[in-house]
């Protein structure tokens, strides 16, 4: 800092007062940027560890995803604008994968972060629908979407379908809390409750689960997907067992993964605006109010293609 100051003819205050921003301090125009200009050309990175120190905490926000499934785009969109608005506001992303016997806590410890977002305990937490958002924006209200358009388009019985019993336990939870709010969607429309296709682990264990699934359901006429991977493994099942989709079997999957729009029939299912709620997250753990300039999360939608 010292360095900049010289740099810049101005006093150390000054080059804190600019590079920290400060909104009470008048400071002009052309001081403000001859000051940035030379932080720049010096390379100049405030010490984390003396800023830690003053504001009580690091400016890193952790994530611990660590049982939730990482394939998905939705979740890969949500990372990175969470990650882009942090950034933005002069914070950093960690983002933590890796299940341990308490990981975060020793991670925490070691970095004294902003904040924790702790992802896999809110969605293994027996109050997963508050805390996401639930029948309002969250994933009941997402899962409400997808089996609400079948039932609009006709379909009464329906099937679910889900991933092989050898999946990480943060799916089988995922799968647990979607199954649970289909039925209470089902049941609130007063329809028949949903009947579950256990698919895999391989190929062949898919054909033969959904052939055994429609000789012993032959009153379902749609299967909604876990999500777009699940879907997609019933529509190749259904193609090699020469079921007509969506004439015999309509087939929905969710989270919009992409893959989905190249299937032979295309896979309709929800596409979700992750990104939009990445956003909105990192100023809420920031203590900061909406941005009125950015779009609020958009409601759930179906992107309708051939399969349904």
């Amino acid at each position: 800092m010292k360095d900049v100051s010289v740099a810049a003819g101005v006093s150390q205050a000054t080059v804190s007062f600019v590079l920290n921003d400060k909104p009470t301090e008048t400071i002009s125009p052309e001081t403000r940027d001859r000051v940035r200009r030379a932080a720049a050309e010096l390379g100049y990175v405030p010490n984390g560890s003396a800023r830690a120190l003053r504001e009580g905490t690091s400016r890193i926000v952790i994530l611990n995803v660590a049982r939730l499934p990482h394939g998905g785009t939705g979740l890969a969109a949500f990372i990175d604008a969470l990650d882009a608005e942090l950034e933005r506001l002069d914070h950093m992303l960690l983002v933590r994968y890796r299940v341990g016997a308490d990981d975060i806590g020793r991670l925490t410890a070691m970095v004294s972060p902003r904040a924790v977002l702790d992802l896999d305990r809110i969605y293994d937490s027996p109050d997963a629908e508050r805390a996401d958002g639930g029948w309002t924006e969250g994933l009941a209200a997402h899962t409400a979407v997808q089996i609400r358009h079948l039932v609009g388009t006709g379909h009464e019985y329906i099937g679910l379908a889900l991933p092989s019993s050898r999946v990480p336990a943060g799916l089988a939870r995922l799968a647990a809390l979607r199954v649970g709010y289909a039925r209470r969607v089902l049941e609130d429309l007063r329809m028949p409750q949903p009947h579950t296709l256990t698919l895999g682990p391989s190929a062949i264990d898919d054909r033969r689960s959904l052939a055994e699934f429609v000789e012993r359901h032959p009153q379902v006429t749609a299967i909604a997907g876990l999500d777009d991977e699940t879907a997609l493994r019933v529509l190749a099942a259904a193609s090699a067992l020469r079921l007509d989709v969506p004439g015999r079997i309509a087939v929905i999957g969710f989270d919009d993964a992409g893959q989905g729009e190249f299937a032979t029939p295309s896979l309709t299912t929800v596409r979700i605006d992750t990104a939009a709620f990445g956003r909105r997250l990192a100023r809420t753990t920031l203590g900061l109010p909406a941005d009125p300039m950015a779009p609020t999360p958009a409601a759930a939608v179906v992107v309708r293609r051939d399969s349904a």
